[in-house]
């Protein structure tokens, strides 16, 4: 099921093909009716219509450091309607933007390809690492998105078995790259965590070892299991969900597996 076994330009065109899927389903949520200036559950912080500016502007970042090749982080500052339409609470002027936006952004990864060199914070410096993480960051925060609106959600399986990959490889980097984050926390010996969707065939063994965190796809008994299907394992490892609630069952030490939620982060 995972995407990493595809050719690099398969992939990327998976990617971009999913990119372009995601927003669609997001201006969705826009121009439903939602009511924009309701408070997202899952980022307290934010209403709908700032999780949404937030959302196009991070697109509209991504989209200019691949667009010039950066060779280092380009601020915020620099990008054009980074935060969105001047008008606030039109759900016309916030899906325009965000059309435009899903334009650009696509015709610029496109363009480039996986492999032309580009800055990331990450493990890998390409457009590909883009294609990929701005793919989960839509998947995510689409899921905020229809939480806040009290709509359906759903995604394709092997995007959700990708964003697990990809979160996991995240809490990896971080805890060689960031030794004082909360990350440096998930270590062993002795405990570990499975992941099994009910749904698909996608199960994760992650071994929290005195080296860091290590994972494998497969079934092995560890020392706190969350099992159900795949979509909801996915947001709750990104605690967009209860753990236990819903379909979700808890096997184990719940305690790890709440001291993993804490302290999983991009650092």
């Amino acid at each position: 099921m995972t995407l990493r076994t595809r050719e690099p330009h398969a992939r990327h065109d998976r990617y971009c093909a999913e990119i372009e899927h995601q927003l669609r389903q997001l201006r969705d949520v826009v121009t439903s009716g939602a009511d924009l200036s309701a408070t997202v559950p899952t980022c307290p912080d934010w209403s709908l219509e700032q999780l949404v500016r937030h959302t196009g502007g991070s697109l509209r970042w991504v989209e200019l450091n691949v667009r010039t090749r950066a060779e280092e982080e380009v601020p915020e500052e620099r990008v054009p309607l980074y935060d969105g339409p001047e008008k606030q609470g039109d759900p016309a002027e916030l899906d325009a933007w965000l059309a435009r936006t899903g334009e650009e952004l696509l015709a610029t990864l496109r363009e480039a390809g996986p492999e032309t060199p580009v800055w990331s914070w990450g493990w890998e410096r390409t457009a590909g690492f883009w294609a990929r993480r701005v793919t989960h960051e839509l998947v995510v925060h689409r899921a905020d998105a229809t939480l806040a609106a009290g709509l359906p959600y759903e995604v394709a399986p092997e995007i959700a078995a990708d964003a697990i990959d990809e979160w996991l490889e995240i809490v990896e980097f971080v805890q060689r790259t960031e030794p004082d984050d909360a990350a440096a926390e998930l270590r062993g010996p002795g405990r570990s965590i499975h992941l099994h969707a009910t749904d698909v065939t996608a199960e994760w063994f992650v071994d929290l070892t005195e080296e860091g965190v290590r994972w494998r796809h497969g079934h092995e008994k560890a020392t706190v299991a969350l099992r159900g299907p795949l979509t909801d394992v996915l947001l709750a490892f990104y605690r967009r969900l209860p753990p236990d609630g819903g379909r979700l069952e808890v096997l184990g030490d719940r305690e790890l597996l709440d001291f993993w939620l804490e302290r999983a982060t991009f650092g």
